[in-house]
């Protein structure tokens, strides 16, 4: 008898409430106010509702939903900003409509002959919504939770603080099977394959954030369902919405690190040095991918519009331009040096006063060890529009000396002499056999100087200094053995007539005849 006196009255009180709704106001407000814990009746809520031919149990649990929705996805309505009047149009959709949330743009109020109600297509979208913001049956729980009591405590229910407690344990329990359980088995797996030093330089950095990215993405899914107060729900699904993408974010990025260093171990074992180059480019070109990705996907975790950034961005464009012209120089000059390829990482280059070894090619700059062992940071700008003398693309590398012999050398043991540095360099086994140049070719101020241009096959500068020093030491074995002696830097002074001596000038009394006579006589002789 009370259950059905119960029923009657809920229902003569159904009856006595406003059914229509000259407003926007007037139908989101009776929608909300009327699924409050304290004035809790779904029929009344179902009524701001475009109904068509549903049942009115069916049309009361889209309207518990289309509420659940609202709440999970941390949308409050500040009904402080619903428009009030009758007439009320959008401009947008030049109809007399009313979208509640950006979130859900197929959510809204729409006026139907003097009424406003939640359009017929917002009602079919109920469901589909309902779906997506409470995944993998998650929504269950919102019809066994409840149940387990209405007492609130601190403006909670019990069945809230429980749910709570169960999320706090799960993610406990989740961060300690990924950073206890799971990096053991990671740890032994690697180091059984001899991969200890990818175990210990980049498994910890990469566990820990995916750990707390699944906790993350397991709070996303699980705190609707606690169906929080507005207030702490809208900020809270927020955070949660954008510590995903955040330790995301650390995740992606260490994960570049761990292929970083997985191309770099099969670019050494590579003998084209272009992939050495490639890896360090790559791999700082995916970590910014990374970060900007992540930052953008972080500002619509807190549902920031990153239209109007962009916007900034494009309108701000030629100014940035102007200010960071030196930067976009540099970043072109990498590509350019990347295409063109003028050198190599190992390579020795000159270029201006840039001498030395190139370790690595940066977005910015290039990276030169130098001969003295320091390092020098040009930028890509300034070398990719300089010229470059790359030592390293030489196929052979030049010996350019003179062998000074003293005057006093007769011709034939010039002559023997010369032939004997050929040899040399016919014998050893690093020279090139096909073009050399060893003649005498210059009088000198205190020598006669023997030309030796010859060039060594090898591939770097120690293998260079060592075939000189071979060089060199057998023309040394050569002259002491054929008694050529070297000549240092000498001046001789003469007196042409001194008292008591004979005059050192030559006397020259033949005829031209007569010289032409022992002309003839030398080459006769030959």
């Amino acid at each position: 008898m009370f259950f059905l006196v119960t029923l009657i009255s809920l229902k003569a009180q159904t009856d006595s409430l406003p059914s229509t709704f000259t407003s926007p106001y007037e139908a989101i407000y009776n929608h909300l106010n009327y699924l409050q814990d304290e004035n809790h009746i779904p029929a009344q809520a179902a009524k701001s509702l475009f109904r068509g031919d549903r049942s009115q149990r069916e049309i009361n649990n889209l309207a518990v939903e289309l509420k659940q929705v609202l709440d999970g996805s941390g949308n409050f309505i500040n009904m402080d900003e619903v428009p009030k009047s009758a007439e009320y149009y959008d401009s947008l959709s030049r109809r007399n409509r009313y979208v509640l949330t950006k979130d859900f743009p197929e959510i809204y109020v729409q006026k139907y002959g003097d009424q406003w109600l939640f359009s017929e297509y917002s009602v079919d979208q109920i469901d589909r919504l309902h779906k997506k913001v409470f995944p993998f049956g998650t929504d269950k729980l919102l019809n066994i939770l409840p149940n387990l009591g209405t007492t609130k405590y601190l403006g909670l229910h019990l069945w809230q603080y429980l749910g709570i407690l169960i999320l706090i344990t799960l993610g406990f329990l989740i961060h300690l099977i990924f950073t206890v359980v799971l990096r053991r088995i990671l740890f032994a797996v690697l180091h059984k394959y001899g991969k200890i030093d990818l175990a210990n330089q980049f498994l910890n950095p990469v566990v820990r954030p995916f750990s707390l990215m699944i906790i993350a993405l397991l709070a996303s899914i699980l705190i609707p369902v606690l169906q929080l107060p507005p207030f702490a729900a809208t900020n809270l699904i927020l955070l949660v919405h954008a510590l995903v993408p955040f330790f995301a974010t650390f995740f992606f990025y260490r994960l570049v690190d761990i292929l970083g260093h997985y191309m770099k171990r099969m670019a050494d074992r590579s003998e084209n040095t272009l992939d050495d180059q490639l890896v360090p480019l790559v791999t700082k070109v995916l970590h910014v991918f990374v970060v900007i990705v992540g930052f953008v996907a972080i500002l619509r975790g807190f549902k920031f519009d990153i239209w109007p950034i962009l916007t900034g961005l494009s309108i701000g464009g030629l100014a940035f331009a102007l200010a960071a012209q030196d930067t976009l120089k540099n970043f072109f000059g990498s590509l350019m040096i990347f295409i063109d390829r003028p050198f190599q990482i190992g390579d020795w280059v000159t270029s201006g006063d840039v001498d030395g070894t190139v370790e690595e090619v940066g977005f910015r700059s290039t990276r030169v060890r130098t001969f003295r062992d320091s390092v020098m940071y040009v930028p890509n700008s300034v070398i990719s529009n300089s010229m470059v003398d790359n030592h390293g693309r030489r196929q052979y590398r030049r010996f350019y000396t003179r062998l000074a012999i003293t005057y006093d050398t007769p011709a034939r043991l010039v002559e023997v002499f010369v032939k004997g540095v050929e040899e040399i360099v016919q014998q050893h086994p690093d020279t090139r056999k096909d073009y050399y140049n060893i003649f005498l070719n210059e009088y000198g101020a205190s020598a006669l100087e023997v030309m030796l241009y010859i060039f060594f096959k090898v591939p770097d500068w120690n293998n260079e200094l060592r075939c000189r020093q071979e060089i060199m030491l057998e023309i040394n074995k050569l002259a002491e053995h054929l008694g050529v002696r070297f000549a240092f830097p000498t001046q001789t002074l003469m007196i042409e007539q001194a008292p008591g001596q004979k005059n050192l000038t030559p006397d020259y009394n033949q005829t031209k005849e007569e010289m032409e006579e022992e002309l003839k006589s030398f080459f006769n002789k030959k």
